[in-house]
């Protein structure tokens, strides 16, 4: 991946009538990166995905690919080619025929078609496939042949409207991996747009967080994950549990807290934001993973608290636990992994609970 751009946008806004769809969105997005636009329903990401592909036009604001403007260039002139959520496959067609539709139109001779297609069909590993009638695909390879078909027309910049929504959970799973590899290997940048924040962790180099036609946080997924900027984020990506907090002081050790549910904690100055100040701070965040249930006498942990199990889930690999801690507040979540010879707790076993001051989140 390189820091060169290939698509800015600038001041974009997009209005429907009355109804304001996005409010300013500002990203720069390299070239050669795996980007997503995550979010929920309604938030404005495909509407932004369909701008970039220019099936829309935006009411203010610019959108730039690979240095020129794209204002008044319709989506067939664009250097971008996108995969639909419903992949739009003729069915009347081979398979070899779908990814050469958009050939025709450049002149090629019939031996250069079939090349490029070949070519195409081998990059999404289905080579021979193409005199298979297309009703004849699994989901999953219909999903790659509307790839190939974007792919043979070399674009800069592949676009994906939720390509994946439409698989079973296992087959999803896989195709993730296959196309991260893929773009990983030849090297394009590819814009995914999702509601499945799993999957965005997953597949990108970034992520664009956005609520309400707003963009509230783009970052790496360990940055997102682990640095989110607001409470909104933070419940958005994964699970947070939020607990009250007070700063009590604030020097070059760190950031004073009283938490009722840990206890007193101060946190480094490297995992304080540039620019709080102390009394903003009414509430942090803890990730399941980051706490952990002292099963063994002799475990040892930076602090612990104690508590109670009020709930338990069964995942197989790992058990996500309720625990009242001391009775304070709203119980929180926390994640064991299931290691051999360990049982799962019942509920109301007291419980010894480890943190670590490093794995606090804080939030103004």
């Amino acid at each position: 991946m390189q820091d060169k751009p290939i698509i800015e946008l600038r001041d974009v806004i997009k209005r429907f009538g009355s109804v304001q769809a996005l409010n300013g969105i500002n990203a720069t997005i390299r070239e050669g990166e795996f980007f997503s636009l995550l979010g929920p329903s309604g938030c404005g990401k495909t509407t932004l995905l369909r701008m970039i592909a220019g099936f829309e036009d935006p009411t203010d604001g610019a959108i730039v690919i690979d240095g020129k403007s794209m204002q008044g260039i319709p989506a067939n002139r664009r250097p971008t080619n996108m995969v639909f959520q419903s992949y739009a496959i003729f069915p009347h067609l081979s398979v070899a025929e779908n990814v050469a539709y958009g050939l025709k139109k450049k002149k090629l001779s019939k031996a250069e078609i079939a090349a490029e297609v070949d070519k195409a069909l081998s990059m999404v590993d289905l080579a021979g496939y193409g005199r298979r009638a297309a009703h004849e695909l699994s989901g999953g390879q219909r999903q790659r042949v509307a790839l190939a078909r974007a792919l043979v027309m070399r674009p800069k910049v592949v676009l994906l409207d939720e390509p994946l929504s439409a698989l079973d959970k296992k087959l999803r799973e896989q195709m993730q991996v296959e196309l991260r590899q893929l773009q990983q290997s030849i090297g394009i940048t590819f814009i995914l747009v999702t509601h499945d924040q799993e999957e965005a962790l997953i597949m990108s180099d970034r992520i664009a967080v956005m609520f309400e036609g707003n963009i509230a946080q783009i970052d790496t997924p360990e940055g997102l994950y682990r640095r989110p900027v607001s409470k909104r984020v933070a419940s958005f990506i994964g699970v947070m549990n939020f607990l009250d907090a007070t700063a009590t002081g604030q020097d070059g050790t760190g950031l004073s807290l009283d938490i009722p549910a840990l206890g007193k904690v101060t946190v480094p100055p490297s995992h304080v934001p540039e620019g709080m100040a102390a009394a903003s701070v009414q509430s942090i965040g803890v990730r399941p993973e980051m706490l952990t249930i002292l099963f063994d006498g002799k475990d040892k942990a930076e602090s612990e608290t104690t508590g109670k199990v009020t709930g338990t889930s069964y995942y197989g690999d790992m058990t996500y636990y309720t625990v009242a801690l001391n009775g304070v507040g709203a119980p929180v979540t926390v994640s064991m992994r299931n290691t051999a010879g360990r049982s799962v707790l019942p509920v109301g076993s007291p419980v010894r609970v480890g943190w670590g001051a490093e794995s606090i989140v804080l939030f103004e």
